[in-house]
């Protein structure tokens, strides 16, 4: 009797093990049936979101070979918005001229919003046609000159600008580059930021990513970066030299920037169409994608706080 009580219970729990052992197996089974699905899931949604982002992107390629259009957009005074992030996830999908007032600035003024690659980008400077001249003074580019109105029009935000908007918040640069073979490259940089005036606007920037190369940093090569390096300039114009040059940087290369000595990048210099031959590399130069006697077709540096997270409703 007690020889039956014992292989009953071995039967037992040989078959609660097997039970168990099988039950195990189905849930294991099932898991990996779920991560599957969650793993397709998450690259279909990854693909819809690049489709968007490639339509969107698209669409304001369209929107800017329409050339001189007007594109001031006016949203009332129904609130202050201290970006274009802000207009953006506010509904205002569409690219312009928007007023923005950052929150640190006394006044508001006119930027141009574009709302392409995930939208929420204010532009501070653009080069498209040579149409207005960059090599002004210190003044101008302390207050900004240039086409606020027209979709493709030249123009530089202004310095107290620029500073008011990088203090408000953790913002990464876009450096959005054509050249005349209509080729596009870009570089982002993280914690753009420019100081105020009584430090002469001096500039600071965290890593590099992009198509483009480090030109801003001087991340192509190390050895280069006592000379190549524009992290931590300060601001030179021809009428106020901060630069670490012997003679005058924005003077030799005929722009105003954060020239070190001098450049591997020269954003606002001179328009000439694609090669050219000068004195100095005063062009508008990307050096790492075409060296200093290469200057861009178009050229927009833009910014967004490196917190946006995109309303797409």
């Amino acid at each position: 009797m007690e020889n039956s009580c014992f292989s009953y219970s071995v039967i037992f729990i040989i078959t609660l093990l097997v039970l168990t052992t099988m039950a195990l197996e189905e849930c294991l089974l099932e898991q990996l049936r779920l991560k599957a699905q969650v793993r397709h899931l998450e690259h279909q949604t990854k693909l819809q979101q690049i489709k968007i982002e490639n339509l969107l992107q698209e669409k304001e390629l369209q929107f800017m070979d329409r050339g001189d259009e007007m594109v001031v957009i006016n949203l009332g005074e129904k609130r202050t918005y201290a970006d274009c992030g802000e207009i953006y996830n506010d509904g205002n999908k569409r690219s312009g001229f928007y007023k923005i007032q950052p929150r640190m600035s006394n006044t508001s003024f006119s930027v141009f919003c574009d709302m392409s690659e995930g939208g929420g980008w204010t532009v501070v400077q653009r080069r498209s046609d040579g149409s207005q001249d960059f090599y002004r003074n210190w003044t101008d580019y302390k207050q900004g000159f240039g086409d606020f109105t027209t979709a493709m029009g030249e123009y530089w935000l202004g310095n107290d600008k620029l500073h008011y908007l990088t203090l408000q918040d953790d913002y990464t640069l876009r450096i959005d580059l054509l050249d005349f073979e209509g080729q596009r490259r870009y570089a982002d940089y993280k914690s753009f930021r420019v100081n105020d005036e009584e430090s002469a606007y001096q500039i600071s920037c965290g890593d590099y990513s992009g198509t483009a190369g480090d030109s801003l940093t001087g991340g192509f090569n190390p050895e280069v970066q006592w000379w190549a390096n524009h992290n931590g300039m300060k601001f030179s114009t021809w009428d106020r030299d901060n630069d670490n040059y012997e003679e005058n940087c924005a003077v030799d290369d005929k722009g105003g920037w954060w020239y070190n000595r001098c450049h591997s990048t020269n954003l606002n210099g001179l328009y000439y169409k694609g090669p050219y031959t000068s004195n100095t590399d005063d062009g508008i130069v990307w050096y790492t994608w075409h060296g200093w006697w290469y200057s861009m077709k178009y050229v927009a540096m833009k910014i967004r706080s490196a917190n946006f997270e995109p309303n797409l409703v």
